[in-house]
């Protein structure tokens, strides 16, 4: 028995977790623009809020000057069938929060509990809010802390080679050893706040290691499909089951 997409009066919420470097972020991006879902990268709002910090002077490593800026961060995102546009203010800040130096500081900002607790109840008021039917949230405890009750939630995962390899290709310049090694740095850091490694009750784990993108888009809308969602088979690749 097939569902509609939105669930009671609320949209759809398909919320994607993962380590750095599984493709969360152009996969749900692309699982959302074939089920015409709204898409809300979570950790968007972390590193505009890093981006925010640096623009200030602010040491991102004072924890409590790092509070007092989120208390003055007025962020906006439009979020569009597959697409999302970040915004502090009035300035568009989508392309400068992926510079090098903010994804250096991010994780120092996304480590401080309050900033968390702040961002975390501003996540869960656009999943509520958005016009879509559904939207595809991604970003590191989507699926345990924002939206513990997301009817479909997924842990996307690739073994640490496979990751390097795939973001070393997405920034050009470096080679995959130290891709490898800023990943698994990352990792460490990100891992003191919640564990995004392992699939916590209900959460389904696609390992997308052998995987391209194409089929690891497929894969991700069976896993809606097969909750039952209307819409989700008709969304794969050739209108086919993954």
């Amino acid at each position: 028995m097939t569902r509609s997409p939105r669930h009671g009066d609320a949209p759809l919420v398909v919320a994607i977790d993962g380590p750095a470097g599984s493709g969360k972020s152009s996969v749900s991006k692309e699982v959302a623009a074939r089920l015409g879902f709204a898409f809300l990268d979570t950790g968007a709002a972390y590193r505009a809020l890093t981006w925010f910090a640096i623009s200030r002077g602010i040491d991102v490593t004072d924890a409590d000057a790092v509070v007092e800026a989120a208390a003055d961060f007025d962020y906006r995102t439009e979020a569009e069938a597959g697409r999302q546009l970040v915004f502090v203010g009035d300035t568009d800040v989508t392309a400068a929060i992926r510079e090098p130096e903010v994804s250096a500081r991010v994780s120092a900002v996304a480590r401080v509990p309050e900033v968390r607790s702040r961002l975390n109840e501003l996540f869960r008021g656009i999943l509520r809010e958005t016009q879509c039917d559904g939207i595809v949230a991604e970003g590191r405890d989507i699926t345990t802390v924002v939206a513990p009750d997301a009817p479909v939630r997924i842990l996307l995962t690739a073994g640490p080679e496979v990751r390097a390899a795939r973001r070393a290709g997405e920034l050009g310049s470096q080679h995959a050893e130290d891709v490898a090694r800023q990943l698994d740095a990352r990792d460490r850091a990100d891992l003191q706040v919640v564990d995004f490694m392992t699939a916590a009750d209900g959460v389904t784990t696609v390992d997308s290691t052998d995987l391209d993108f194409e089929e690891t888009v497929d894969a991700v809308i069976e896993v809606i499909r097969a909750a039952g969602f209307a819409g989700a088979e008709a969304a794969s690749r050739g209108g086919t089951d993954a």
